[in-house]
Order: structure tokens, then C-alpha cells, then sequence
């Protein structure tokens, strides 16, 4: 067997091990009895040496890497030591020798641990990194307390040329204010930012970077970290999360811009986690456009848990394989399913249906890109309207006791093709629901909600695209407004109204009801577009312009998510509320999806925005721009 490298540096360190622990007895001896500093027996050296090798093997000392000698080697150390001088102390004892003196056993405790750590330590120091104060570091202020900014402090310590020079931090409570962290001094809390920069000014020291480290400063502190930032012309940051720490820290390139979800987020709310799982434990589970960005993510959500099955369903085999993939991977025991199909197949989607069995359908699949339907119309009524009932009465055949029907609020009173086509798929869905819950069949719980975060064809997604080729960005109209949350908020809130509505407690809306979720406040898309070129560390309307293109055909400029005749009613669970739309019958419904169908297959767009102009009076054809 070759003798490698590190086997020689093991045996180094075992004899070293030997050599400190012989000192080590030689000390206490001396310290116990200065009067007689030869160690009685003579043997005594060695039997120290003995024992540590005996009892240090276990712990694995000589294995110990000496130049990066942490608390948990010290913790070992100072076990080995207790169980060494015990073991001699016996020894001395049962052959019947005297102990120097009554605090021979505390002293060779002490010698040993300190004989043991302070080499260790001493090489530690000595291996350090020396600090070479690069003259263009950047100074920065470190925002946030605990794990993070201690991991980042640390690392950037260890940093042997560092790019960034830290001023200060500040904490998030007041409490730790006038102490340290690897030398750095805690100047305040997040919440006098403005003071503590006054004062670093004052005595010119002030920073030019502020790095987020904590995951506390979300939402609407963020928000106000940020407004102070751009108004003294201060770059902004995040600091990588403790698991991506890397020895790198101090390169620049370390930092990530602050995401603009951070911006945004809002408190999280109470969610019944154990109606959950009481739902889809243990249940064959449905999903369509199961690759999409909501679809994709009820598949996580909904793989956590543990479905007796999941079937993961997308016309789209890229998509689909994307998902499938990643849930392998993170569920390798889950049973699953991937199977192409496309909603508007009936014939294919009952086939699935009768073969899978589904207990829950979440349908997801959709064409939700506003320009793209106004386009192609009959394609947008095929998927959206026709595809909702194809899969609603698959799994109502299929014996499914629920599906959860995921909406827009784009039904609301629609503008476009998009939004109306979404809205008789609601009508239908609605209609189903009522006639399911007086028959004891299946439910449907519908569930509306606004804009998400980096969904496909989402404005965010568009902005970063066009950040990254240097602009400008492109905004329809200054006045335009949306609502705005994150994909793994919003289907944790559709989780939450499946349960809800599959439960049977009492609601404001026995039947037909459609649950919308609490988006917050709208967001300004101009301001939102001003707010990502901030956080690139770049100035709006001088580094990068905002251009303004016009509203596009079927736009709104202010989404809504009830009609102006609705009014919100509170279910009594955090974050959701419910709408009470008008209730056609589902046979009247079905028999003009018939009509839809036919004017489908014939391929008469015309015809196909008459029959949702006629049959949702709220859409008016005659308001869609001309598409260009």
C-alpha cells in the first residue's frame, strides 16, 4: 500500500500528539510539586503519551487538520484530555504510587488540553492569510445580524486581498448595539440607518456599499434600505446565503443584486399545513400544464406531501421533462407519472383520465399571454374554455372527488380574448360546482389571482432580458397598474382554498363561489421597471431609459379582481377572499361550449369573439384595439 501524503502528515501529527502529551505530564508534575520536577515513576511521560494515542484514536486527533482547528477539534480536545488524566490517575492508583499533590489530576487535565490546543491554534495563526489592504476596497455596511453576516464576516476574513473593507454593521434589534463581530463594530439598528451614515460621513468614513445580510429585510424595510441608498448614491447588495459561503467572499462577484421578489414580499400568513396534507396524502393527483410556472410549482408544493401518485401532465415535452427531472431528483420515492397530452384532445384527456384514476385535478394549463390570444383567438377559446371542460368532465368520470380550477383576473370584467375566454371557463366550472355539491359528485373550487413573479411572459422576466442587453425597458403606458406575488405564495394560497373548499365548512358562498386571493396593493409596472434598474446598481432615465409603447391589444391599464358589482367577502383564513359571480346552469353552459366547439373546428375567429361577447356581456368586442 502506498504511503501518501496524507498519511505522512497523520503520522506526523500522531507523533506530535505523543511528544505534547509527554510534556504535557512533565508540566503538571512540576506545577503539582515544584519542589520535585522529575516525574515519579519516571515511566509517567510515557504513560501520558500512551493514553492520549489510546483514547485520541477514537476522536480521531492526529487526523485533525491543524490549520483549520475549529470549536468542534477544541470540544474533542478537551474530552480527550478529561478521559487521558483519569486513565493515568488510575493508573497511579492501582499500582499504588502518590499523587504529587491533591491538584495533580486538574493540572495534567489542564496541560494536556492546553498542550494539546495551543500548537494547533498557534499553526492556525500562523497559516492565516495576511491582510493586504487593497487601496481601492470599497467600503461597506453591513446590514443584518446572526448566522449570515457572522458566516460573511468570517469569510471575508479570511480573504487574504480583500475588495471590500467593512465599515460597520447594523442589527436588526438594538440590542447587540456597541459590540463586535469579527472586529467589526455594531453602529445601530437597520432602523437608524440614515443616522449611523450621517455619523460614518462626519467622520469620512462613508460607505459606498450597503450588502443586505439578513433575511429579515424584505417587503417594505427594503423598500425604505433602498430609497435611502439611491438618495446618497449608495450601490445596494445582498450577501450570498451561509450554504453558498465560499473562501471567493471578498470578490465582488461574491454579492448578488437584491431580487426584486424581495421588494415585494409580503408577511407570510398562517397556512393549514396539516389540511394539506390530510387532502393530498396518500391520493392520486392530477396536475396539468404541469411544466408551466404555476403548474410547475404546485407540483413541488404538492410533491411535498406525499401523494400516492402524481401525474404530471403538459403538452410541451421540454416542459414536461424539465419538471419531471427536478422531481427525481428532489422525490426520488415518489411515485410519478409524465405523460404528453394537450387539454384540448378530449378524446386523450378522458383516455389519461380513465387510466390514472385521479382523486384531485389541479388545471393549470392554460394560453395566458394577453397579445398572443388576441391573435389567435379560437386557440385561446380551445384551451382556456373548451380544455377546462375537457378535463373537468374526464375526472368527474373518472370518479375525481375534487379539481381546482386556477384563474386570472383578467376574467374580471375582460378586455380581452384572454380574460374572457378564462371567465366562461369559470361560468362552466361554476356551474358543475353547484350541481356537483347538491349531487354529492365532484367539487370544483375555482381560484382567482392576479400577476405572478417570474412567470412565463410575466413583465419581470422581460425586464431582466432587456436590462442585460443595456435597455432601454420597455413600459405599454406610464398609468399601468398589476397586481403582484410570488409563484410559491400564490399556489401555497390556492393549497389553502383547495382545502377550504373541499372541506365542506361553511362559507359565505355554498356553491359557485370563486376564491380570489389577497394580491395586496397594485404596483405601478414604470414604477416597478425604475425600481430593477436600481437594484442593477444603475440610475433610470440616465444609464438606462424607460420607453414608453402604447397599450397593447386587449390591455387594461388596472386589473381588478372582482366585478364592480361584487363585493370582497371574508372566508376567515388569512389572505383569501371569495367573489359571488353570477351562476349560469352547467347544461346551458355545455350547450354553448357545443356552439364554441363547432365554431372552433370551423375556424371562424369572428364568430368565435361574437359567441363571448354574447354570452358575457361584460366583454365588449368592439373595445379590443386592431391588432397590428
Amino acid at each position: 500500500m502506498r504511503f501518501g501524503r496524507s498519511q505522512f502528515r497523520i503520522a506526523v501529527n500522531f507523533a506530535l500528539d505523543g511528544l505534547l502529551a509527554a510534556l504535557a505530564v512533565i508540566a503538571a508534575g512540576w506545577l503539582a510539586d515544584p519542589a520535585h520536577p522529575i516525574p515519579n515513576p519516571m515511566v509517567l511521560p510515557l504513560a501520558g503519551t500512551a493514553s492520549i494515542w489510546l483514547i485520541g484514536v477514537p476522536f480521531g486527533l492526529a487526523r485533525q487538520h491543524w490549520r483549520f482547528t475549529a470549536l468542534p477539534d477544541l470540544i474533542a480536545i478537551a474530552s480527550i484530555a478529561v478521559l487521558a488524566a483519569g486513565l493515568i490517575v488510575l493508573l497511579l492508583v492501582g499500582v499504588g504510587a502518590a499523587l504529587p499533590s491533591a491538584s495533580f489530576p486538574v493540572l495534567l487535565m489542564l496541560t494536556f488540553a492546553l498542550g494539546l490546543t495551543a500548537p494547533r491554534l498557534l499553526y492556525r495563526i500562523a497559516r492565516a492569510p495576511r491582510e493586504t489592504a487593497d487601496e481601492d476596497a470599497e467600503p461597506a455596511l453591513l446590514l443584518g445580524d446572526g448566522e449570515a453576516a457572522e458566516l460573511f464576516l468570517a469569510a471575508l476574513a479570511r480573504a487574504g486581498n480583500r475588495k471590500l473593507r467593512m465599515v460597520g454593521l447594523l442589527s436588526i434589534s438594538g440590542r447587540e448595539t456597541g459590540r463586535r463581530i469579527h472586529n467589526v463594530p455594531i453602529l445601530g439598528t437597520v432602523a437608524t440607518l440614515d443616522a449611523v451614515l450621517d455619523r460614518l460621513a462626519a467622520t469620512e468614513q462613508p460607505p459606498a456599499l450597503l450588502i443586505v445580510a439578513s433575511g429579515e429585510i424584505i417587503g417594505e424595510g427594503l423598500r425604505q434600505v433602498m430609497t435611502i441608498a439611491e438618495a446618497r448614491g449608495l450601490r445596494l447588495a445582498r450577501a450570498p446565503s451561509p450554504t453558498a459561503l465560499a473562501p471567493t467572499i471578498a470578490g465582488e462577484a461574491s454579492l448578488r443584486p437584491i431580487a426584486i421578489e424581495d421588494l415585494l414580499n409580503r408577511p407570510q400568513v398562517s397556512l393549514d399545513r396539516e389540511g394539506m396534507a390530510r387532502l393530498i396524502q396518500g391520493r392520486r393527483v392530477l396536475v396539468t400544464g404541469a411544466g408551466g410556472s404555476i403548474g410547475s410549482e404546485l407540483v413541488r408544493q404538492v410533491a411535498g406531501f406525499g401523494p400516492d401518485t402524481l401525474i404530471l401532465l403538459d403538452s410541451s415535452e421540454f416542459a414536461l421533462w424539465q419538471i419531471d427531472l427536478e422531481i427525481s431528483e428532489t422525490f426520488p420515492a415518489l411515485r410519478r407519472r409524465a405523460l404528453i397530452a394537450d387539454v384540448r384532445d378530449r378524446a386523450r384527456i378522458v383516455q389519461v383520465c380513465d387510466e390514472v384514476r385521479p382523486e384531485l385535478v389541479f388545471h393549470a394549463a392554460a394560453l395566458k399571454h394577453v397579445p398572443i390570444v388576441e391573435a389567435n383567438p379560437l386557440e385561446g377559446i380551445a384551451t382556456n374554455t373548451l380544455g377546462t371542460r375537457n378535463v373537468a368532465d374526464a375526472a368527474r368520470a373518472a370518479g375525481a372527488g375534487l379539481m381546482v380550477l386556477i384563474s386570472t383576473d383578467k376574467a374580471v370584467n375582460p378586455s380581452s380574448v384572454m380574460g374572457a375566454s378564462k371567465r366562461l371557463a369559470e361560468m362552466y366550472a361554476q356551474g358543475l360546482d353547484v350541481a356537483g355539491r347538491q349531487r354529492a359528485s365532484m367539487k370544483i373550487v375555482t381560484v382567482r389571482f392576479g400577476n405572478v413573479l417570474g412567470s412565463t411572459g410575466s413583465v419581470v422576466p422581460l425586464f431582466r432580458r432587456q436590462l442585460a442587453r443595456g435597455g432601454p425597458l420597455t413600459v405599454t403606458h406610464p398609468d399601468m397598474r398589476r397586481y403582484f406575488m410570488t409563484v410559491r405564495e400564490a399556489v401555497a394560497l390556492v393549497l389553502q382554498a383547495s382545502v377550504v373548499g373541499a372541506s365542506g365548512a361553511a362559507l359565505p358562498v355554498e356553491g359557485g363561489g370563486i376564491f380570489v386571493l389577497d394580491m395586496g396593493e397594485p404596483v405601478k409596472i414604470v414604477d416597478l421597471a425604475r425600481q430593477m434598474i436600481r437594484l442593477a446598481g444603475l440610475r433610470p432615465d440616465v444609464d438606462v431609459a424607460v420607453q414608453f409603447t402604447g397599450l397593447r391589444p386587449g390591455e387594461k391599464l388596472f386589473e381588478e379582481l372582482f366585478h364592480g358589482a361584487e363585493k370582497p367577502i371574508e372566508t376567515g383564513y388569512p389572505g383569501l377572499l371569495m367573489a359571488a359571480p353570477r351562476v349560469a346552469d352547467a347544461a346551458i353552459i355545455g350547450r354553448a361550449l357545443d356552439e364554441a366547439g363547432a365554431i372552433v373546428d370551423r375556424g371562424d375567429a369572428a364568430q368565435g369573439v361574437a359567441l363571448l361577447a354574447r354570452l358575457i356581456p361584460e366583454f365588449s368586442p368592439d373595445q379590443r384595439r386592431a391588432i397590428n
